[in-house]
């Protein structure tokens, strides 16, 4: 049994006789922003709030959370990541094509180092995860409530201070064994947002899907940064298309 996968990032999970896409989202783009602690003299930063969705045509995912940096989210050390996140997928069962709708929430702990130009985010914590079939599919081991391990990381490079920039992530679980991994890279364009190119790919012991595609990163408009992506996706389940995200934060 083949799925289809709903985002980058990323949406992606396993299970034996049937994969499920989007049960594993990965991570929003906030790796993609350099953070700051604000006007000099003000109070460090200490939350980042998130949230976006990611749409194609077999499916889609919303999301939303937060991280919480008690030393500044400029400083080296400990964060918090919680993220929840929902939407549907579509996969085939023999000759039945399956629509999945799913619910997942994560608490991570991790830890932030900057070293020069680089800049590294490391998370692990539970994942708690919820799936529903229709019509109803005996065969995924998925259905249900499950709980286990999520991992992510998250790299930020300037090699070029202020005018180029290389990020990459990746986000895992052990709720369907699976895996998504995003590397970006980009150029500062009227010194208000990166552009540049992107590139996905994610799956498990069965599945895979790739993306290759463009993306807008810290567009500003007031307190708020947005993230734009968007391209061609094709997974081996001879589905193909296009896809768009769209992402927000906040810092407080």
């Amino acid at each position: 049994m083949r799925c289809v996968r709903v985002m980058r990032a990323i949406c992606v999970a396993a299970s034996g006789l049937a994969c499920a896409a989007g049960a594993a989202l990965a991570d929003p783009v906030t790796d993609a922003d350099n953070w700051s602690t604000g006007a000099s003299g003000a109070a460090a930063e200490k939350f980042l709030y998130f949230s976006g969705f990611d749409l194609w045509r077999s499916g889609g995912t919303a999301y939303g959370g937060m991280m919480w940096s008690p030393g500044g989210l400029n400083a080296d050390g400990f964060t918090l990541k919680l993220l929840l996140a929902g939407g549907s997928y579509l996969y085939r069962s023999g000759i039945n094509d399956i629509r999945g709708t799913y619910l997942l929430g994560s608490v991570m702990p991790g830890w932030r180092i900057k070293r020069g130009d680089v800049e590294i985010k490391l998370f692990a914590g539970l994942d708690l995860q919820h799936h529903e079939t229709s019509p109803d599919d005996p065969g995924n081991r998925l259905r249900g409530d499950h709980a286990g391990i999520r991992l992510n990381a998250e790299v930020w490079w300037e090699p070029i201070p202020a005018q180029m920039m290389v990020a990459a992530s990746f986000s895992g679980s052990t709720v369907g064994d699976n895996f998504g991994v995003r590397a970006a890279t980009g150029w500062r364009m009227l010194d208000k947002f990166w552009a540049g190119p992107e590139a996905e790919a994610s799956g498990d012991l069965v599945y895979r899907q790739y993306r290759v595609g463009a993306h807008l990163t810290s567009f500003k408009t007031g307190d708020f940064e947005w993230t734009l992506g968007a391209g061609y996706v094709e997974d081996n389940s001879d589905r193909s298309g296009l896809y768009a995200r769209i992402g927000l934060l906040t810092r407080q």
